[in-house]
């Protein structure tokens, strides 16, 4: 009877915590949903092109610059989550969450836009303007939940990528070899981003044409060498990225493997070739 009475206390614990845990991790789970990107492969693609910049040309603005693109990167999500439900003429619990996490994401990137102007200037603004009719395009999609779609996925990488430039530029970088180092990050994206929809579609169907995956890999090369001609430090990221267009054209012939290993898989080819394009860099 004891036994019993004890095991009888022990349920009532139980499910007395349970209430307040539940809670808890339903609150913890709406705030995730709102205030972290679902984008596995957008913190690759943001972390590259700041590591880039700020190992070829370090400065105090650069990791304000750096530190911005990846509260912009965060602000994308809540913000995005805001405009869907005033487009759709609802106001949620979320839709109230989502403008305090954008607004207060909004506070911290104006403050680091203006760390970023009182120690360099507007010198950096160019790429910066340059790539926001590319991240508009995405953020247009992005409010009509039509972001997995390959443009507005095209233009955010390419976007995002601009913010090496920036980080040179601000550095007091020449502005042909921060265009490069735009370019040699745009060109792993184009070559990246159909691979990985061609495998995706692959995995779930069992078959996909790769001609797209195959075509893009010669013009992320083509790119590259774009780069190279506006500075031939750039050298090594054309090596790089031919290396990874042979690696992909290989794959994407190759049973495809399950999104997990693949986005790690990319995430250490982007690190790679930053390491490679920033170690050329600096030798040359």
């Amino acid at each position: 009877m004891l036994c019993h009475a004890v095991e009888g206390v022990g349920h009532v614990v139980t499910s007395a915590e349970a209430i307040p845990l539940s809670e808890g991790t339903a609150t913890r789970a709406k705030w995730r949903s709102v205030a972290l990107p679902s984008e596995h492969g957008g913190w690759g693609l943001t972390l590259e092109p700041v590591l880039l910049g700020l190992l070829v040309v370090p400065s105090v603005t650069g990791v304000a610059l750096g530190a911005a693109a990846f509260v912009a990167f965060f602000l994308r999500t809540p913000l995005k989550l805001a405009v869907i439900d005033v487009r759709r003429r609802r106001w949620l619990d979320r839709s109230r969450l989502a403008v305090r996490i954008a607004a207060g994401e909004a506070v911290l990137l104006a403050g680091l836009v203006g760390v970023a102007v009182w120690t360099a200037g507007w010198s950096w603004l160019a790429p910066v303007a340059v790539a926001a009719p590319l991240v508009g395009i995405e953020f247009w999609f992005d409010v009509r939940s039509r972001g997995r779609r390959l443009l507005p996925e095209l233009c955010g990488a390419a976007g995002i990528a601009a913010v090496a430039a920036a980080i040179a530029l601000a550095g007091g970088s020449a502005v042909r070899l921060a265009a490069g180092m735009w370019l040699v990050l745009a060109a792993r994206a184009l070559g990246a981003i159909p691979f990985v929809r061609v495998q995706i579609v692959r995995l779930r169907r069992g078959a996909c044409a790769t001609a797209a995956s195959d075509i893009v890999q010669g013009v992320a090369v083509a790119i590259g060498a774009v780069a190279v001609g506006l500075d031939r430090r750039l050298s090594a990221g054309l090596v790089g990225l031919g290396a990874l267009a042979a690696l992909q054209l290989v794959w994407v012939r190759r049973p495809p493997v399950v999104p997990r290993l693949l986005g790690l898989r990319q995430m250490a080819l982007g690190l790679g070739l930053v390491m490679m394009t920033a170690a050329g860099a600096l030798a040359w």
